[in-house]
């Protein structure tokens, strides 16, 4: 009977432990990965994309980004995540990134804005994605993509404060150019 009550304390005490330590498993070994991982996607958006066209860049400058003409869209068949790093894929699954069901049809890296062909990125649209290059721009890709990833846990993509910005400029931008 004693050894079964320490078997259960170890146990606990693991189980404990798992869970207090996650977020150091995030924070220090995934998210660095998921970084480096958007920073060469986003350079790659910058050699292939294609630049916003006048009206475009337009729109760019009223929401306030510094340098519209770095902004490259890129239309892909399926917007790219790194499938291949199993760890990374569970936690894109966990954070509804990825998965059954979910399509993504667009997400910037940088100035990089990948598009699912197919997807009318309209004048709204556009807005809601420049506004993340704008949220980038203000200070790091590495500084958006940890608290994008922090409030899509805690809040959920809806009402994840980074996207609440961005879906006012979907609503602010409604109409045609």
């Amino acid at each position: 009977m004693k050894q079964l009550k320490l078997l259960l304390l170890a146990v606990v005490v693991v189980m404990v432990v798992l869970v207090l330590s996650y977020e150091k498993i995030i924070s220090n070994i995934l998210l660095p990965q998921y970084i480096s991982w958007a920073h060469e996607t986003d350079a790659k958006g910058l050699e292939i994309g294609t630049p916003l066209e006048e009206q475009q860049l337009l729109l760019a400058t009223e929401i306030g980004i510094q340098n519209p003409e770095k902004v490259r869209i890129v239309y892909v068949d399926a917007v790219p995540f790194p499938y291949e790093n199993f760890a990374l894929r569970v936690l894109g699954e966990a954070l509804g990134f990825v998965g059954e069901g979910i399509v993504n049809n667009a997400q910037v890296f940088g100035y990089s804005i990948y598009t699912r062909t197919g997807y009318e990125l309209d004048k709204p649209k556009l807005a809601h994605e420049l506004v993340h290059v704008l949220q980038i721009e203000r200070s790091s890709l590495e500084a958006v993509i940890t608290q994008h990833f922090s409030d899509l846990a805690k809040y959920g993509y809806e009402n994840a404060p980074l996207e609440v910005e961005a879906f006012k400029a979907n609503q602010k931008s409604s109409g045609e150019y």
